[in-house]
C-alpha cells in the first residue's frame, strides 16, 4: 500500500509588533497650583513637566514692586529720623569733643604728676650723694689729722675737692629738678583751670540736650524699631546698597522718584526709555549720575491709596 503524503498546513498567524510599555501618549496640559504644567503619561505612571508661564513673571515683578516699597518706606522713616537728629543740631558731637578733650585734660594731669613723682624721686638720689659726699669728706679730714707724709696728705685732699665736687654736681641738679617740678606745678594748675571750665560747659550742654532728647525720644525709638522690622523684610544686598548709598548722600537719600523728568537725588536728566523702564517695575534702577534707586511715583501713589481704602 503506498504511503500517502499528508500535507501539513501550517497555520501563519500574523505577529504584531508589541507596543512598548514606555511609549508616551499624547501630552495634555492642565493647571496646578496656578501653573500652567504639561502631563505625559506612560505605563510607569505619570510624569509633569512644568512650564515657565506668565504666572512666574507676574510673580516677580510683584517681588520687585515689594522690594521698591519696602526700601521707599524705609526710607521714609530714616528720613524722619534724621530730621529729628538735625533739631539736635550740633549739639551731641559738640558734648563728644569736651568729652575728649575733658579725657585729654585729665590724662595730661597724670602724667605731669608722674613726672613731678620721678623728678622728686631724683632729688632724693641726689640729696643721698650729697649726704655720701658729705660723710667721705669728713672721713678724709680726719685722716688727714694722722698723715705721715705730703703725698698722703695730698692725695686726701683731692679725694676731698671731688667729694666738694660731687656734692656742688648734686646741688645743680637738684635746682633744675625743683625748677622742672616747678614748671610742671604751673602746667597742672592751668590745666586744672581748664579742665573745670571744660566740665561746667559741658554740664550745660548735656543739661540742653537732655531737654531736646525727652521731647523726641519716645517718637525716635518707635521709628528705629519700625526701621528695624522693615529691614527684615529687604533683601540683604539690597540693603546694604541702601545703605551705602545713604551715607554717601548729602540729604540722606538713597530711594528718590523722578521729578521733572530729572532725578529726585542729583537732578540728573533722565531719558524716556529709561522712564518707562522704571515704571515697569521689571528691575531694580538706579541713576547713572549718582547712583540712588529709583521708584515709580505711581507705584508710591497706589500704595497709599491702598492704605486709605483699608483704614476707611
Amino acid at each position: 500500500m503506498a504511503a500517502k503524503k499528508t500535507t501539513e498546513k501550517k497555520e501563519v498567524k500574523e505577529v504584531k509588533p508589541k507596543t512598548s510599555a514606555k511609549k508616551v501618549s499624547t501630552a495634555k496640559t492642565k493647571q496646578v497650583a496656578n501653573d500652567e504644567v504639561t502631563v505625559e503619561k506612560t505605563a510607569d505612571g505619570v510624569i509633569e513637566v512644568k512650564k515657565l508661564d506668565t504666572t512666574q513673571n507676574t510673580a516677580e515683578e510683584l517681588s520687585i514692586e515689594q522690594k521698591l516699597l519696602s526700601l521707599y518706606n524705609l526710607q521714609q522713616i530714616c528720613s524722619k529720623i534724621d530730621d529729628i537728629r538735625m533739631i539736635r543740631g550740633e549739639l551731641p558731637e559738640e558734648i563728644r569733643d569736651n568729652e575728649d578733650e575733658c579725657e585729654g585734660k585729665k590724662t595730661r594731669i597724670t602724667n605731669l604728676e608722674e613726672e613731678i613723682k620721678t623728678l622728686k624721686n631724683n632729688i632724693t638720689a641726689e640729696n643721698a650723694k650729697k649726704s655720701d659726699a658729705t660723710s667721705s669728706i669728713k672721713r678724709y679730714e680726719e685722716q688727714q689729722n694722722n698723715v705721715r707724709n705730703n703725698r698722703e696728705y695730698e692725695s686726701l685732699s683731692k679725694e676731698i675737692d671731688y667729694q666738694n665736687l660731687e656734692i656742688q654736681v648734686a646741688d645743680k641738679h637738684i635746682a633744675k629738678y625743683e625748677a622742672e617740678i616747678e614748671e610742671r606745678e604751673q602746667k597742672i594748675a592751668e590745666t586744672q583751670a581748664r579742665l573745670v571750665e571744660l566740665e561746667e560747659i559741658l554740664k550745660q550742654k548735656k543739661a540742653e540736650l537732655e531737654v531736646i532728647v525727652a521731647d523726641t525720644e519716645k517718637e525716635e525709638k518707635e521709628l528705629i524699631e519700625k526701621a528695624d522690622e522693615l529691614k527684615k523684610k529687604v533683601d540683604e544686598r539690597l540693603l546694604t546698597a541702601f545703605e551705602r548709598i545713604r551715607k554717601n548722600a548729602h540729604n540722606g537719600l538713597a530711594i528718590v522718584k523722578i521729578d521733572r523728568d530729572a532725578c529726585g537725588g542729583c537732578f540728573s536728566k533722565i531719558p524716556p526709555q529709561r522712564q518707562l523702564d522704571i515704571a515697569l517695575h521689571k528691575k531694580i534702577i538706579v541713576c547713572e549720575a549718582c547712583g540712588r534707586i529709583f521708584i515709580d511715583d505711581k507705584l508710591v501713589r497706589s500704595q497709599y491709596e491702598s492704605e486709605v481704602i483699608t483704614t476707611e
